[in-house]
């Protein structure tokens, strides 16, 4: 009887100890740094990936991790249940445990892209467009139907998308940054309209968004903003055209060859601010808050007309004499 009990005590003790050093040899990997192919990788981690199309996909991108053992580790530490989808990137330093601990708490790559103020749409699309972390998915979306996916009533994507600068995880589409930017625009446009001044002559917080995209591309001197607000202010309560050579330009599109003409000024188009009275019928860019702020809070003045000095700042004229006399000066004279 001593000698089974012996056996069985030997036997015991072997089974703790195979059991310890399994458990020291999982926790030494789970600790230990995972060999990289590359100093930096970067993985994408699907929607609705298991712990093993995960290390398989770890695997792919070079992370020589051992699947089963990451399998397991997952599902011990209830880890499994928790991993998002997203782009993730690994370095040096990383450990099986480190991964899984960023892959649950959404610690994901994140990159960036800026939409300038002052651009027009096309020209934010082309950023997309050029953006190789963006996934794009909108190159056979009209403009018509990329409005109906935002829920826009407008009929034109101009101006419609607020310039910032956007933070985004990579493989993000288009769609997703263009609906961020729209809602952002939404938000501010109600937000700056509520702050209006009474007795404006514009009546909507899209005729306020057209005339600040004029604003933003009249002048990039902040101290000017308003009080060329009022300048249009006063001439559309007058019936007067505004007269501003950036929505002309807007309209000749492709035709403008960088300096216009009298021909140019006299070409109609809907955006020709020359040949027709009062707002044109859509923004000419993505404006900036400042400018969206000038436009509903206006100086209040008797100017009607007002001329680019050269440098960034406008001189300002109640009447047509004044105001030709300042061309002679800043235009003229300067042989622009």
């Amino acid at each position: 009887m001593k000698k089974v009990a012996s056996i069985f005590l030997y036997g015991l003790l072997a089974c703790v100890l195979l059991v310890a050093a399994g458990g020291w040899a999982a926790w030494h990997w789970a600790h230990s740094p995972v060999e990289l192919a590359a100093p930096r990788i970067d993985y994408l981690v699907e929607v609705g990936s298991r712990p093993r199309a995960v290390a398989q996909a770890m695997r792919k991108a070079g992370i020589r991790i051992n699947e089963e053992a990451f399998v397991w580790l997952a599902r011990a530490s209830g880890s499994d249940k928790l991993i998002k989808a997203g782009a993730y990137e690994t370095e040096p330093g990383d450990t099986p445990l480190t991964l899984l601990a960023r892959m649950a708490s959404g610690e994901m790559t994140q990159t960036r892209i800026t939409l300038v103020e002052g651009w027009t749409y096309q020209r934010i699309r082309q950023a997309l467009r050029d953006n190789p972390q963006i996934r794009h998915t909108l190159q056979d979306v009209s403009d018509a139907e990329l409005l109906k996916r935002l829920g826009a009533t407008e009929s034109s994507p101009e101006g419609l998308f607020f310039p910032d600068t956007y933070v985004f995880v990579p493989d993000s589409s288009d769609f997703d940054i263009l609906r961020r930017a729209y809602k952002a625009q939404q938000q501010l446009l109600a937000s700056v309209w509520k702050e209006r001044d009474p007795g404006l002559a514009i009546e909507s917080p899209y005729q306020a968004l057209i005339l600040a995209s004029i604003i933003e591309k009249e002048t990039a001197n902040v101290a000017d903003r308003k009080r060329i607000s009022g300048v249009f202010m006063n001439r559309l309560r007058l019936h007067m055209p505004l007269q501003t050579d950036p929505t002309v330009i807007y309209g000749l599109g492709a035709a403008y060859q960088g300096k216009l003409r009298k021909a140019d000024l006299n070409a109609d188009t809907p955006w020709n601010t020359y040949t027709r009275a009062g707002l044109p019928p859509t923004p000419i860019c993505s404006p900036s808050r400042a400018s969206l702020m000038a436009a509903v809070q206006p100086e209040v003045s008797k100017y009607l007309y007002f001329v680019a000095r050269g440098d960034g700042s406008s001189e300002f004229s109640e009447n047509l004499p004044e105001h030709n006399r300042a061309v002679s000066k800043y235009i003229l004279k300067s042989g622009r």
